[in-house]
């Protein structure tokens, strides 16, 4: 007889757990599911402020080498901060842990920040800065430019995504007016920042409309009129017949009510608080279609101090021309285009107000800048963002758009609607 031989099961393979990869504290690289389009917009803004600065301030180094090398070398350091918070954010910022110890902590640091400029020197008529002396150098740090990604943050904490029906209406914003009211306080009352005040104003408005919430519609249309009366009274204002307001206006300073008068007519005082402006009006006039080149600027060797900061435009419009002014603000309409449409898609509405509030926070600025260069509105030291000189814009900004990219990659690994 033949014995049947018994078929040995086969061992199965133990089977040892992958290591899982741990992400890493610092990541250079954006989200995958992040925007291109937004990210390289950026890049693009990053190099060509750079550059920018280093033409701009060779007029105020007046052939020191030294001090050129600085402003430039001072304006990389910031770009590459500002682009380690935009991938820090990109890949750390969570929208369901907005409401977190983390975030009541920054919005205390940042409202103790502006408190701090208070003990340092007034410049250009506000107390905006707190100073760091550093070696051959100092390092100047503005916090109401980082209080404006907490404004946003603010409202889309509290008004966000919020279903609960109160017995008061007031109850619902109470909160965030309460913290963004006292930052607009410390701001324009207690720093005598008009530019930054004005700016934070209007980006907590717009992102205040975005929310659906049936108790918030009547503040909303408040909200709405008001703005449209404030904008016809500014262009009464700024017309000869307003002029007359502008000097009854007994909370504006000196300075601020020079800067009115200005606008209107810069003439009246050409060597005095118009000269900035009939400066930056000549290099508009005289770029033409294609400018006189990269570097070749002269207003920049006048005496012109705000040529790399507030008055950057005008220099780059006179060494580029009218083409290179169209081609910036492409690049500055993708970065906007880009936030709305992604903002319009969404549901969440803690996404769409910090979309919306970053593309505010850009057309703002935008704004005000080259309606100060042109003398359409009154100069208000709003820099031309990812352009200007400085630091605390350029990093605000792009720890700014590190937040939308990181709603931007959520939204389309669909964690969130």
């Amino acid at each position: 007889m033949q014995t049947k031989k018994k078929k040995t099961k086969k061992a199965e393979p133990i089977q040892v757990n992958a290591p899982v990869k741990k992400r890493k504290f610092l990541n250079l690289r954006m989200p995958k599911s992040s925007d291109h389009f937004l990210h390289a917009a950026m890049i693009i803004l990053m190099l060509f402020g750079i550059i920018m600065v280093g033409s701009a301030s060779m007029g105020v180094a007046g052939g020191n080498n030294r001090f050129l090398v600085i402003t430039i070398v001072k304006q990389v350091v910031y770009a590459v901060a500002g682009y380690t918070a935009m991938t820090f954010l990109a890949n750390r910022f969570q929208l369901k842990k907005l409401k977190s110890s983390t975030t009541f902590l920054v919005i205390l640091g940042t409202i103790a920040s502006l408190l701090l400029c208070l003990l340092f020197a007034e410049t250009n008529g506000a107390r905006a800065w707190i100073r760091i002396p550093l070696g051959v150098t100092e390092v100047t740090l503005q916090p109401s430019e980082f209080a404006k990604i907490i404004a946003i943050l603010v409202v889309a904490l509290y008004l966000g995504d919020n279903v609960h029906n109160y017995s008061k209406r007031f109850d619902l914003i109470k909160r965030p007016l309460f913290i963004d009211g006292v930052i607009l306080f410390i701001v324009w009352i207690l720093q005598s920042d008009f530019g930054s005040m004005a700016v934070i104003f209007v980006i907590i408005c717009v992102c205040f409309l975005v929310p659906n919430h049936p108790q918030l519609r009547g503040y909303q249309r408040v909200l709405t009129i008001l703005f449209y009366g404030v904008v016809l009274l500014g262009f009464y204002i700024l017309s000869p017949s307003g002029e007359h307001l502008i000097m009854k206006m007994t909370f504006l300073k000196t300075y601020q009510i020079k800067r009115f008068v200005s606008a209107i007519n810069p003439f009246m005082d050409q060597y005095g608080t118009g000269y900035q402006l009939i400066s930056g009006l000549i290099s508009f006039a005289t770029g033409g279609w294609f400018g006189k080149g990269l570097g070749n600027s002269v207003r920049k060797y006048t005496n012109f101090p705000a040529a790399s900061t507030d008055y950057i435009l005008a220099i780059v419009v006179e060494e580029l021309g009218f083409v290179g002014f169209i081609g910036l603000l492409t690049v500055y309409g993708v970065i906007i285009f880009v936030l709305l449409r992604y903002a319009m898609k969404m549901r969440s509405e803690k996404g769409r107000i910090i979309l919306v509030g970053t593309a505010m926070y850009f057309l703002v600025h935008i704004f005000f800048n080259i309606g100060g260069v042109t003398g359409l509105i009154p100069l208000t030291g709003v820099p031309l963002l990812m352009v200007s000189a400085g630091g605390s814009s350029t990093m605000s900004i792009m720890a700014c758009v590190g937040i939308s990219q990181a709603v931007i990659a959520s939204y389309k690994r669909g964690e969130i609607r």
